[in-house]
């Protein structure tokens, strides 16, 4: 199999097509859901002699063109569906939203990160079809960041939609193996079945599977930009940008009060495998520090098993000492920002200085171990 491009589930459709013929089919779904060949899965529902009865979208909607904002319900304009927001009124599909449904779907191309909500959608989904007793498949899509499990299982009192169910920051599951997860751990009791891919293997990095790069988020243009998420998220936290309205989001990190020249040589201190970086200036034109000069770093990933998390974390330990009068960090909920993506309070004891770094991703690595075990009979490839 070695050289071939990966069949993705939704690719296996018409091999499959009895687990379909006859049900009335709810399919999560967003701008993501296309096949290898680019072919909208909707279309090859239909052609296929399906009936999609419903569509469901999680955050950025079904067009992928709102960025954080809430989304309303509203009708697909070519196929006529009703398309349910999982990301507005409710999170989770209710009663009424299932009535009329005899198998959920699930189909969407993720980003590997526990703080990327597609995941929660999933997870919300299969406790509704549980709960009201529906099927759910998961069409199975690579994990772009392939099976390596980095940092820290969130803590429990930080969880939210943008974290939980006990996972690390890099799961290393694709979409089917986490719902097998999520059932398994979780007690969630759901009919659950997965259509795998063929050809695909899980030490795989996304262009290794010979796919064109399928964008899961505004915010994430490129494969660089997703691994560099890993970690880079965390600027989420502060009144630096993260990139956001530039040309490289989740690339480029600064501020128009940040010294780029102090930074580049703390940065120097300590070089990271897996990364080259340069001192620049940018303008976002939407988000924090809009139409503003914002001088900071860009990152580069450079090597395959590129790990961002331990960068970033350094970066944002230099950020704080230069500039401890000028950065700061936001709310969410009734915890603090930081603390809800970052899943784990020790890394503020990290950037205040009670705890070296070296201390920390050796605590973060006993984790992952203990996760990577605990995950081993949900794998699937």
């Amino acid at each position: 199999m070695d050289g071939l491009k990966v069949r993705l589930g939704i690719d296996r459709l018409e091999e499959n097509k009895t687990l379909f013929t006859g049900k009335r089919i709810g399919l999560i779904t967003n701008f993501s859901g296309v096949d290898s060949d680019l072919n909208d899965n909707i279309r090859l529902f239909r052609d296929a002699g399906l009936k999609i009865k419903k569509v469901f979208s999680p955050e950025h909607g079904i067009y992928g063109v709102a960025d954080g904002q809430a989304v309303s319900d509203s009708i697909h304009p070519e196929y006529k569906v009703p398309v349910i927001s999982l990301y507005g009124d409710k999170k989770k599909p209710g009663s009424d939203d299932l009535s009329d449904i005899d198998l959920l779907v699930y189909d969407i191309q993720d980003a590997g990160v526990r703080y990327y909500t597609y995941i929660y959608t999933l997870a919300y989904s299969m406790e509704a079809a549980s709960e009201l007793n529906k099927e759910l498949i998961v069409l199975d899509r690579p994990n772009p960041l392939g099976k390596t499990v980095k940092g820290s299982r969130i803590q429990k009192e930080y969880e939210s939609f943008v974290g939980g169910y006990a996972l690390p920051i890099r799961y290393g599951m694709t979409p089917g193996e986490l719902a097998r997860y999520f059932k398994n751990e979780f007690k969630i009791d759901v009919d659950l079945d997965v259509i795998r891919m063929d050809n695909y293997k899980p030490d795989m990095q996304f262009p290794e599977t010979g796919l064109l790069w399928n964008v899961p988020s505004p915010a994430i243009p490129t494969y660089a930009s997703n691994v560099c998420y890993s970690g880079g998220c965390f600027i989420e936290a502060t009144n630096l940008s993260e990139g956001r309205g530039s040309p490289k989001p989740f690339q480029m990190y600064g501020a128009p009060w940040v010294d780029m020249d102090k930074i580049y040589k703390w940065l120097n201190k300590r070089p990271f495998e897996g990364f080259q970086y340069r001192k620049r200036a940018f303008v976002p034109f939407s988000s924090k520090h809009e139409n503003q000069i914002c001088f900071g770093i860009e990152f580069f990933p450079v090597q395959r098993e590129a790990d961002f998390l331990p960068q970033i974390l350094y970066f944002m330990r230099g950020i704080t000492e230069i500039h401890g009068d000028k950065i700061s960090y936001n709310q969410y909920a009734d915890v603090s920002r930081l603390e809800s993506l970052s899943g784990d309070d020790r890394i503020r004891d990290y950037l205040e200085g009670r705890m070296e770094l070296d201390t920390l991703l050796e605590q973060w690595r006993s984790e992952e171990k203990g996760f990577e075990q605990l995950i081993q009979n949900v794998r699937l490839y």
